[in-house]
């Protein structure tokens, strides 16, 4: 009974404690290997054996794993266990949950926007008419860029080059558009851009940002490639001369489903231009 009494652990191999934990072998011999987690036995064959009241233990390295602390942490902590460390752990790891939460929001409404262009195309190719729309204020990155008598495709792979000189991924990811002003437009200089835009969160605040106002704007499609947008930009001239409206400021142009075609004769334009009655 004493013998009994004295020892009632259950060893377990390391493939055993492994598939028990559902892990890999391999990160266990890691562990033990970089002095984290070592098995508490050594049998006479030299093979070594956790105990099985060890799992508490490492479900606890698991957790901490989980939740993205380092293994260096993790050390450092379970060498010198103490409420101060441990909160500093915890504090770090939340300021990095916040930073990645709103990182996946920014996704979340990236997405969302993507569908919603998509969506828009669907109802355009049904009807495509000029309309006048009500618009929110939106917040603009604009930088200079001359489009100049190159191909399409030339001219394409330069706006690439471009933007990635300037602005990141998470920048551009929701669209890159182009402006001309309108007097450009009025005077027929249709093709004289001048330069590129990208759309950002309203939340962002920067000494770089440019206002594209609240107010009333024409609202035009062009289905195709770029070459037929100067015929989009006569018939917006004649609506707006047919209803009394006074073109001004910027005309605003953007892909609406460019992530999503492989034939430029499916490339959806949204071009937008504030007016005045």
């Amino acid at each position: 009974m004493n013998n009994l009494k004295k020892d009632k652990s259950i060893k377990l191999t390391v493939s055993e404690f492994a598939r028990l934990h559902k892990i890999n072998k391999r990160t266990l011999h890691y562990y033990d290997e970089i002095g984290i987690f070592k098995p508490k036995y050594k049998g006479e064959n030299g093979y070594r054996y956790y105990d099985y009241r060890q799992g508490v233990d490492f479900e606890y390295i698991k957790m901490l794993r989980e939740l993205n602390i380092g293994l260096e942490d993790i050390k450092k902590y379970l060498d010198n266990p103490n409420e101060n460390y441990f909160c500093l752990l915890a504090n770090k790891k939340l300021k990095d949950i916040e930073k990645s939460i709103e990182i996946l929001k920014k996704k979340k409404d990236i997405i969302y926007d993507k569908i919603k262009k998509l969506e828009k195309c669907k109802e355009i190719r049904r009807n495509n008419n000029i309309e006048i729309i009500n618009c929110e204020e939106e917040k603009l990155l604009l930088t200079p860029f001359e489009f100049k008598d190159y191909s399409e495709e030339e001219n394409i792979k330069r706006i690439a080059e471009h933007i990635n000189s300037i602005w990141s991924i998470e920048d551009y990811c929701r669209g890159i558009g182009s402006f001309i002003s309108v007097d450009k437009i009025l005077n027929g200089e249709t093709e004289d851009y001048d330069g590129l835009f990208i759309q950002i969160p309203p939340n962002i605040n920067s000494n770089r940002v440019t206002i594209k106002p609240k107010g009333e704007y024409i609202c035009a499609y062009q289905i195709g490639n770029w070459n037929n947008l100067p015929d989009i930009y006569s018939e917006i001239i004649e609506y707006a001369k047919k209803e009394k409206l006074n073109l001004v400021g910027n005309s605003y142009e953007i892909g609406m489903n460019d992530f999503a075609i492989s034939d430029m004769n499916e490339y959806i334009t949204k071009i937008m231009i504030k007016i005045e009655r």
